[in-house]
């Protein structure tokens, strides 16, 4: 009987073990802050990118859903996939670095990206195909609705209204 309970108790001290380092495992993948990540990025949409298998959300941006539509000069356009486009047109054949900062309620990764050591997120508010999220890129916000750029040489919802106004079914 006695061996059996030294069994088990070595047994559940490896469990633990085992258990703990899977812990460990899963709080770097889950809370990536710092983590930094590099290669080429396959664009998702207007703020969000792959790089590899990992999903990343560009920080301080927010750009148009793939199916929201905007308006320039009276005329309907799919400002989503312009958006889209233009990050595409931005990062295809280069090498993009980013920083985890940590994950949104979707679980992508939260990162500052940088193209040539220019902030990705900053270029898309300034050109005006994504405004600022959480005040990060305010300043260039700014800049873009000055001199009508992008969404801003029409009539546009913002991406969260746009999103919260389909959840509600209006």
């Amino acid at each position: 009987m006695r061996r059996l309970g030294r069994r088990s108790r070595s047994s559940g001290i490896t469990s633990l073990a085992i258990a703990l380092a899977l812990a460990a495992g899963a709080g770097f993948v889950l809370k990536p802050s710092g983590r930094s990540l590099e290669g080429r990025a396959q664009v998702t949409d207007g703020d969000t990118i792959r790089i590899g298998e990992a999903r990343i959300r560009l920080k301080g941006i927010d750009a148009p859903e793939m199916e929201q539509r905007c308006s320039r000069t009276g005329r309907s356009y799919a400002c989503g996939e312009t958006s889209r486009r233009t990050l595409i047109d931005l990062v295809s054949g280069e090498t993009v670095r980013c920083r985890a900062t940590g994950r949104d309620r979707y679980q992508r990764i939260l990162a500052s990206c940088t193209l040539n050591g220019r902030d990705i997120g900053a270029h898309m508010v300034e050109e005006g195909w994504a405004v600022s999220y959480g005040r990060d890129h305010d300043h260039e916000e700014t800049r873009a609705r000055n001199r009508s750029a992008g969404l801003w040489a029409g009539e546009f919802t913002r991406p969260q209204d746009w999103r919260r106004q389909r959840a509600q079914g209006s």
